[in-house]
């Protein structure tokens, strides 16, 4: 898919040259502001072009994203990005219209981001191993700071343990994908790979998806992208006394993070949290230590690796 396509077609013009385009397989990130330079994220930096979105530019550009149909995408909209084919995701930021504490729409858009989606198949190899103990999974939190890959390595760990690997056999997982940035669902179909035995429900709060899946499609994993709250600890948490394990993320820099974030801590007291893995900040596919509880002294153990 040419994501330029949906892009209003001055902005197309602006890219559609050698030095965008001989580094494409890099870019990260399209931002639009109105009024404001076009900025290009790649993985190696940015670009600041000399070019100035104009509010046509965005209007022209949610045109095409939406199919000429804004209303269908309202309620998209109204969370904050639109999902496109590919995975791609685009964010929005403008007036909200806020109604009873809940956003309705988002008005006068100001501002948007490309998020370019891709697969990197087999960037979760250099953990996959200490997820296991004798062939069994274990209930395991990962934690990143923005930007680390806690999702991209999510995807492919999902896509790892409901398919099986050398160290264990496929298990049935059950994705609670809240904000479509695991499945990328786009008409009902996903977009990204997430295994053979995978189960996904999308677009809902995480404290309601875990219970569907839990009663209604015995998932022996559950699997669910950046935790934060008390309730959704809670929920994960009656998933794993029903039977499931679980393979969690949450932001943070290191071990302390995790043990300091009060809504992480019904989880670590309880002692369901089996692992931990701190991704590096400087390096993917590197972490900056996997730790596993020790039951007796109840406390997280950095692994020898």
């Amino acid at each position: 898919m040419n994501i330029f396509e949906y892009l209003a077609a001055s902005i197309s013009e602006v890219l559609d040259c050698p030095a965008i385009l001989e580094r494409i397989d890099q870019l990260e990130e399209i931002r639009l502001r109105t009024k404001k330079n076009l900025i290009l994220r790649f993985s190696d930096g940015e670009l600041i072009t000399d070019y100035k979105i104009s509010t046509k530019d965005i209007l022209e550009t949610l045109e095409k994203v939406t199919e000429n149909s804004i209303y269908t995408y309202e309620k998209q909209i109204s969370n904050g990005y639109i999902t496109l084919p590919g995975g791609h995701r685009v964010g929005v930021v403008g007036n909200a219209v806020n109604e009873n504490d809940n956003i309705t729409n988002i008005s006068y858009i100001s501002g948007m981001n490309f998020r370019i989606a891709r697969e990197i198949r087999g960037c979760g190899n250099f953990i996959i191993k200490s997820l296991y103990e004798d062939g069994n999974f274990q209930n395991t939190l990962i934690v990143g700071a923005p930007g680390s890959g806690k999702t991209t390595l999510l995807r492919d760990l999902i896509r790892q343990i409901s398919n099986g690997n050398k160290y264990a056999k496929g298990l049935n997982v059950g994705v609670v994908d809240e904000r479509n940035e695991l499945a990328s669902m786009y008409k009902g179909m996903e977009q990204t790979d997430l295994g053979l035995r995978t189960d996904v429900i999308a677009g809902i709060p995480k404290t309601i998806g875990i219970k569907i899946l839990i009663r209604s499609m015995a998932p022996e994993v559950i699997a669910v992208d950046e935790v934060g709250g008390l309730k959704d600890a809670e929920n994960i948490n009656f998933a794993m006394c029903s039977g499931a394990k679980a393979l969690l993320t949450c932001h943070g820099n290191s071990i302390n993070d995790v043990k300091l974030n009060p809504e992480l801590q019904e989880l670590l007291q309880s002692g369901s949290i089996e692992k931990i893995v701190v991704l590096s900040q400087k390096e993917k596919e590197k972490t900056n230590g996997i730790y596993f509880l020790n039951k007796e002294k109840k406390e997280y153990i950095r692994e020898c690796i």
